[in-house]
């Protein structure tokens, strides 16, 4: 079963994939085994395909480094739920097909290590046994979610997804 991995406030990109764990800086190197590497190691050691960000406020600020939000897509985070995100961190994840949902409440109720459940489809995720809708995304991000990313999108229809 998935987990919660929760986060604070602010977690910016350089703790996600600190700068010297770029792609560009190691091109052989796998991306997801770098995800917070040295802001919390236990993450990139054991978290799984399936497994849930929960964040404060301003989750993925810092730099427009879209590798950060690259690294937690081929992690297999399923989704990050945060009270507010980052503009740019948002829209990379977006462009990556990476689930986000803006859900204080859910941030609030739920703690580390819980074990989670997202169904994707209907947009719900269970902890424990309390069920929570998530926020829809609006139509032109369940486009790119569906098609898997923006490139996948606009190589399967030759165009940008209409809002």
């Amino acid at each position: 079963m998935a987990r919660i991995w929760k986060f604070g406030d602010n977690v910016d990109t350089d703790q996600i994939v600190p700068g010297r764990y770029a792609p560009y800086m190691r091109p052989n190197a796998d991306l997801a085994a770098a995800a917070f590497i040295e802001a919390r190691p236990e993450f990139a050691a054991q978290a799984q395909a399936g497994d849930i960000i929960v964040a404060g406020r301003n989750f993925g600020c810092g730099s427009s480094r879209e590798y950060a939000a690259e690294a937690l897509k081929k992690r297999g985070i399923a989704a990050i739920i945060a009270v507010s995100f980052a503009r740019i961190f948002f829209r990379n994840a977006i462009n990556l097909g990476l689930p986000l949902f803006e859900a204080p409440d859910i941030v609030a109720a739920v703690q580390d290590g819980d074990p989670a459940t997202l169904d994707p489809l209907a947009w719900q995720l269970r902890v424990g046994t309390t069920l929570w809708q998530l926020p829809s995304p609006p139509p032109f991000f369940r486009q790119i979610l569906e098609a898997g990313g923006i490139v996948a999108y606009v190589q399967r229809y030759q165009r940008f997804p209409q809002s």
